[in-house]
């Protein structure tokens, strides 16, 4: 006990008194750090030349990919990691790589290495969204798409979607992201109007998923409250449509999504329709906890 950090390098006024770090087999370090997650991996290369060597073995970052990284890697040009080792390839799969002409994209969670996947407006069937009377396109800074569909109003409101993809076995959870009202910037601020924002309060919206092995989710929504309004109207909000569970044996998973309000006695608009998204439920989890979301 009261060893110092200096004293585990070998270090002790300017002498050597026996064994370090430094000391310790590369491939001992190696077995410890399997355990770890890949931003504590990357810490601790910076301790010596052993831990900084297991830490870029193509052996331990082959166990931190998905089981899937291959069909990652086809979506992309063979020369972007024709050279690179598994800890360039893990670094290279966790940026979001766009499919189906830009409208999905898919990357690896940096901490977990579970797959990810957001499924854009432009990548779903919208009644009615070739009628400029009822939709628009806004491109905005504030969708990693960079474009959201507007509705101002209608009656039959209905968005469909569906995805096909290998997934690795696991539990994920489903979610649209939706904003009520449109957003622009005046001066430099961001600035909300909400003058087509209306009927989310008189019926809720119901939300669904299904999937090709017999899964099935849905609930209910009321977008705004009595009044009309939204608790926290002026920022985007995450509607969790549910969960489905990915088995071993599924070599693809296909996973159909709709949002819709067709009660047509009355209409509805002012919402903006960002994107879906396909998340591990643990990684979800964990990124409402580090955002405070309750």
């Amino acid at each position: 006990m009261g060893l110092s950090f200096s004293n585990l390098n070998g270090e002790h006024n300017g002498s050597s008194i026996g064994p370090s770090l430094g000391d310790i087999p590369e491939s001992c370090v190696a077995c410890v750090i399997l355990h770890l997650t890949p931003p504590e991996i990357c810490n601790l290369a910076r301790l010596n030349r052993a831990f900084r060597g297991a830490a870029s073995s193509d052996s331990v970052w082959e166990r931190k990919l998905p089981s899937n990284y291959k069909d990652l890697l086809d979506l992309l040009p063979v020369e972007r990691y024709r050279s690179l080792s598994k800890k360039g390839v893990f670094a290279l799969l966790s940026r979001p790589i766009p499919f189906d002409d830009g409208n999905k994209e898919v990357w690896i969670d940096r901490v977990t290495g579970r797959v990810c996947m957001a499924v854009s407006a432009k990548g779903m069937a919208i009644t009615g969204i070739e009628d400029r009377r009822y939709w628009n396109w806004i491109d905005t800074e504030e969708s990693r798409f960079h474009v959201v569909a507007y509705l101002q109003q209608i009656w039959w409101f209905e968005v469909d979607g569906m995805v096909r993809f290998n997934l690795p076995p696991g539990t994920y959870c489903l979610s649209f992201r939706i904003h009520l009202g449109r957003f622009s910037k005046r001066l430099g601020r961001r600035v909300c109007h909400f003058e087509h924002t209306h009927g989310w309060e008189i019926k809720p919206v119901r939300f669904s998923l299904s999937t090709s092995d017999g899964q099935e989710a849905s609930c209910e929504y009321y977008l705004a409250d009595k009044e009309g309004e939204q608790a926290g109207r002026e920022s985007w909000r995450d509607y969790k449509v549910g969960e489905f569970v990915v088995g071993c044996s599924e070599p693809t998973t296909e996973v159909q999504w709709s949002m819709k309000q067709i009660d047509c006695t009355h209409s509805k608009g002012g919402i903006c329709v960002d994107s879906v998204f396909i998340i591990p439920t643990d990684v979800k989890e964990r990124n409402k906890r580090k955002a405070g979301v309750k």
